[in-house]
């Protein structure tokens, strides 16, 4: 499909001798010669690459009607032409988003110079408008599968929290619940969905290097620093700030983000000024920030500058109701990955899917899915792949003397720790003395572990 361009022009030798060349370059050329028919062009849903349009018409100025349709044409360009130019018409027009101002007479090929670089910049502009809409199907609200009583909770508070221009949040809820995907929801279906979206994990990095990463530094800063580099504040400007696991940073670099969240404004390491940024922080966690703050681990000042709007999303084994819906989902997403044709689920595997308690949450039921669907050898569901703890094959069996943990990467080593604690307790009746003697350790050991884990 060719190009299209729309000629507003009057003058109708000039509008039919423009016609006719653009035409010769391949160009799909309307010509109109009034803002009035150029509206009805419009009106058809038609929108050109560019619009090249004298700036006064009969029926009025081209400028007006640029202003008028600003919002409208989002990804087109404006060319303008005018028997006399003027300093203030060329700042109004370049105000208003044109790609340029040429006076008359002009020759053709100077003006198809001018032509082809606001078709350029026009199909840039395309594509990153397809970009952000792909983006924005992927991360819709629509993504948040279930139809339980709390699902349908959250898609509304989101539908809300999604309209409205906020600062800052705090998404809670355990690992593999989904706070990546809320994150990624919240920003591509709200107003800041054109600016980037920029994630850190905070647990990832020692305090020195994500104080660096947060907010960059001069060159020489410190050693190593050979140029200047410019933080996540930076770099999300106009967008939202994403801090995975905030409840792991460390509480005197907590203090330096609470400024920064508090005036945005930002000094890069070894700088001499600030920087003004634009941000809005989501921070999410799978810990009590409350009780960490009472604990003296958290701010709280932070913590009530964060928590402006409060997400919690719910374990899995609390909306077992949306266990079906999500392994159709997942057997369809991996059946066009591996070029499988999963159809048939077994009632046994959906009654072990149900019975099960899901530590790993979202995340450990995406993962077994794709093993089962990875290894099919039919359309039928492979209940040997399972491998859950309260499956009966002796190779996933949760023994009486042991403990299943999963090893697909849904635990930390921390959560491993914190779950081997946890069902020890339960099986000793919370008998610290008879755990501690279970798993080989002293009392005050294990006292100190529960209260690091709040167990």
């Amino acid at each position: 499909m060719r190009d299209s361009l729309l000629i507003i022009e009057d003058e109708t030798l000039l509008g039919n001798e423009l016609a006719r060349y653009f035409r010769k370059q391949n160009w799909e050329t309307t010509l109109v010669c009034s803002l009035a028919e150029a509206e009805k062009y419009l009106e058809q849903g038609i929108e050109p690459l560019v619009v090249l349009s004298d700036m006064n018409l009969p029926d009025g100025n081209g400028l007006d009607f640029l202003e008028q349709l600003k919002g409208v044409l989002n990804s087109t360009e404006w060319l303008f032409l005018t028997g006399y130019g003027s300093v203030s018409d060329s700042v109004r027009a370049l105000r208003l988003g044109a790609y340029d101002f040429i006076e008359k007479p002009c020759d053709l090929k100077r003006l198809n110079l001018l032509v082809e670089g606001a078709a350029r910049s026009a199909r840039a502009q395309r594509r990153l408008d397809n970009q952000a809409q792909e983006q924005n199907n992927k991360y819709s609200i629509r993504m948040l599968v279930g139809k339980s009583k709390a699902i349908c909770l959250l898609r509304e508070m989101l539908t809300q929290v999604s309209q409205v221009p906020f600062s800052s949040m705090i998404i809670s809820g355990e690992t593999g619940t989904g706070k990546g995907l809320i994150t990624n929801i919240l920003h591509y279906s709200g107003t800041r969905a054109k600016g980037p979206l920029v994630e850190i994990n905070c647990a990832a990095l020692p305090r020195e290097l994500l104080e660096s990463e947060l907010f960059g530094y001069e060159a020489g800063a410190f050693t190593g620093a050979k140029k200047r580099h410019r933080g996540l504040f930076e770099q999300a400007h106009n967008g939202t700030l994403f801090l995975d696991e905030i409840g792991e940073m460390d509480i005197e670099l907590q203090g330096k983000l609470l400024k920064a969240v508090e005036e945005l404004r930002i000094r890069r390491l070894g700088g001499d000024h600030e920087i003004d940024v634009d941000v809005q922080i989501i921070a999410a966690t799978n810990k009590d920030l409350q009780h960490e703050v009472s604990a003296g681990r958290f701010r709280q000042d932070l913590y009530h500058r964060l928590n402006v709007i409060n997400i919690h999303i719910p374990p899995l084994r609390e909306r077992l109701d949306d266990l079906r819906e999500l392994v159709q989902l997942f057997i369809a997403e991996n059946n066009a990955k591996s070029s499988k044709n999963i159809r048939v689920i077994p009632d046994t595997v959906t009654q072990k899917l149900e019975s099960y308690t899901w530590p790993g949450n979202i995340r450990e039921l995406r993962n077994i899915i794709e093993r089962c669907v990875l290894l099919a050898n039919s359309d039928v569901f492979p209940e040997q792949w399972l491998q859950l703890p309260n499956s009966t094959t002796p190779a996933a069996a949760q023994m009486e003397n042991g403990v299943f943990l999963p090893l697909d990467g849904t635990l930390t080593l921390p959560d491993m720790e914190k779950y081997i604690i946890q069902e020890v307790l339960n099986r000793t009746g919370n008998n610290v003395t008879a755990a501690a003697r279970m798993l080989g350790t002293t009392r005050e050991t294990l006292r100190y572990r529960v209260q690091k884990y709040h167990l």
